[in-house]
């Protein structure tokens, strides 16, 4: 099989991030396994468009282009697949650096042809220098990152994770691309699950296609100081029941759910244990963490249910767009 040719697409919004999107361009033309190009797909910002543009003029292999569609990640990131080039499409956050290997691993993944998307492991970089000693593992998802619960090395999941990500560009050609209304939407409330909703949908379209977590595909994601503290926690977990809901009204609650069983009856448990030990032992941070797995489940659970109420009653919409490879524009889709 010959060497397939891979575009990175970074979904940037606002200059807050700028040094932050730099260094992740940085990281992707530092690879050992090059890239065939990196698209910055700006979400409805001018001015970062117009600076991210003088920037990058004379950079042969760094396209900047503005968001085709709704404001929001999927539509950006469907802007990125329809006007990229590569056979592989992979995602990078816009406050992340990969690793120099990254691309090699998310290759080497494809070279069987079963495969349709390649995802890897996030790191955080804490603002505050370390991880604050109430913050469970196990709940590291809710800053972007890999968490405590995913099984190591490369294996078969149902679905990799959005800011660390490749799809074999033939899997947006059978299940469409990213569902707007789903993700995040610039600085309203941190929703998510687009790329897991995503990745269902292509398992029931392509019930022989296969999707791998490899560990050894690293970033380094940043974690701000504001979403270290208990109140952006909360709100997130939150956010991702209400995500969740939308994604069982897609694909249904059975597929929706599945792996959400396994982690909320087997993996949340054990880390309770963990903290009520390490409190029991003295150790720092011990009580912290078993009170937040529980404040956790109970704020995403809460979520969960308003949010299917709200799709019961029609309340929340989203929409499953087709991809037009070549013009960087939406098309077709659903409600």
């Amino acid at each position: 099989m010959s060497d397939p040719g891979i575009s990175v697409v970074i979904c940037v919004y606002t200059e807050d991030r700028y040094e932050d999107i730099l260094a992740a361009v940085s990281s992707v033309r530092a690879q050992s396994r090059p890239a065939l190009e990196t698209l910055l797909v700006v979400d409805h910002n001018q001015a970062l468009l117009d600076r991210l543009t003088r920037e990058y003029k004379e950079a042969a292999d760094v396209r900047v282009l503005a968001n085709a569609g709704p404001r929001g990640l999927s539509a950006g990131r469907n802007t990125g697949i329809a006007a990229s080039r590569g056979e592989i499409i992979a995602f990078l956050d816009d406050d992340a650096v990969a690793e120099r290997d990254w691309l090699r691993y998310f290759a080497e993944g494809y070279a069987d042809p079963r495969v349709m998307a390649v995802g890897g492991r996030t790191v955080p970089i804490w603002a505050s220098g370390r991880r604050p000693a109430w913050f469970p593992e196990e709940f590291d998802w809710v800053v972007g990152c890999t968490y405590r619960g995913l099984p190591p090395g490369r294996v078969r999941v149902r679905n990799v994770l959005g800011g660390n990500a490749s799809f074999r560009r033939t899997a947006f050609d059978v299940a469409g691309g990213f569902a707007t209304g789903i993700g995040r939407d610039g600085d309203k409330r941190p929703l998510g699950c687009e790329e897991t909703e995503l990745c269902i949908r292509l398992g029931k379209a392509r019930p022989d296609a296969v999707l791998l977590i490899d560990d050894r595909a690293v970033i380094h994601h940043r974690v701000p100081a504001s979403r270290e503290r208990f109140r952006y926690f909360r709100s997130r977990a939150y956010a991702e029941g209400l995500s969740k809901a939308l994604v069982a009204r897609s694909v249904g609650a059975a597929k929706g759910l599945e792996s959400e069983r396994r982690y909320t009856t087997r993996v949340l448990p054990a880390g309770v244990a963990r903290g009520v030990r390490d409190a029991l032992l003295a150790r720092p941070g011990g009580a912290g963490r078993a009170g937040a797995i529980v404040a956790g489940v109970l704020a995403a659970a809460g979520g969960y249910a308003v949010g299917s109420i709200r799709a019961r009653l029609g309340g929340t919409r989203f929409r499953i767009v087709e991809i037009e490879n070549g013009d960087g524009q939406e098309g077709g889709g659903k409600a």
